[in-house]
């Protein structure tokens, strides 16, 4: 897709996304990913786990694993998304707060942070990326797993000097709204997320066609995302926008959520 009037060319450029579980790409950065794609730059996705501990909703074909389902729907939505790379640090899912499944000894909320921030790292000096995304310090809506992902990144970026955008939702944007978040779900419907609209200095808003491919992107995930989740008018509404903070004035994801998709 070539880039409108006065969208910056970022061909030769490389910008590394991180996340926790497969279909956290789709619902929290799929527009952000497909602009950066069509820009030109190299799109690489690190996947923290496999989300082995991820609801079902469809059923899994014989001999088939969830993580060997969510990997594939995984690589669908990659390819959606104009992803170039797909890394695994192969951790394992951790589940919610509390639950007994992060005493796993590859759960990746034990793993040490400052061995999977070098090997992001690792992957971050190898593409000569300039940025990386992750989480805020929240996590998000406080899953341990999006914790250990923002620590993850921040350092890795730190090790780097990459520019770091910590992913996150307004809550305000969502509350005014009114319609359903797969958020408020996960979070348990206390609101208790994100962060306030003030404190947001970057919003991304997806063009008609990226918000397609979001769209697409999170019907891939079938395992995990129920169609009523993807499907009416209110779609747009409630995932058109995604959301970061930044101690950076300027970088990429700044230029490009300030000019037209």
């Amino acid at each position: 897709m070539p880039a409108s009037a006065g969208a910056p060319d970022l061909s030769g450029r490389a910008v590394v996304v991180l996340h926790a579980h497969p279909d956290d790409e789709a619902i929290f950065t799929a527009a952000t990913m497909r602009r950066l794609a069509d820009r030109g730059a190299r799109v690489v996705l690190v996947m923290a786990t496999g989300g082995e501990l991820g609801e079902r909703l469809a059923p899994l074909r014989p001999g088939e694993t969830v993580h060997r389902r969510r990997l594939a729907e995984l690589e669908a939505a990659a390819e959606l998304l104009g992803v170039s790379r797909l890394v695994l640090l192969g951790r394992r899912d951790s589940g919610m707060a509390g639950w007994p499944s992060a005493r796993h000894p590859r759960a990746l909320a034990r793993g040490r942070t400052d061995r999977l921030a070098r090997r992001l790292a690792e992957v971050i000096d190898a593409e000569r990326a300039d940025t990386v995304l992750h989480y805020d310090d929240r996590g998000i809506y406080g899953h341990p797993d999006h914790v250990a992902v923002h620590r993850i990144g921040a350092l890795a970026a730190a090790m780097t000097g990459a520019v770091s955008y910590e992913a996150t939702v307004d809550r305000d944007h969502l509350h005014r709204r009114g319609g359903t978040h797969l958020i408020d779900a996960a979070s348990g419907h206390t609101g208790d997320y994100g962060r306030a609209g003030h404190e947001i200095p970057v919003r991304l808003t997806a063009t008609d066609a990226e918000l397609a491919a979001k769209r697409a992107a999170m019907s891939a995930h079938a395992s995990q995302i129920a169609p009523a989740a993807v499907g009416g008018d209110g779609f747009a509404d409630t995932y058109r926008h995604e959301w970061y903070l930044t101690g950076h004035a300027r970088g990429i994801l700044t230029d490009l959520a300030t000019v037209p998709g």
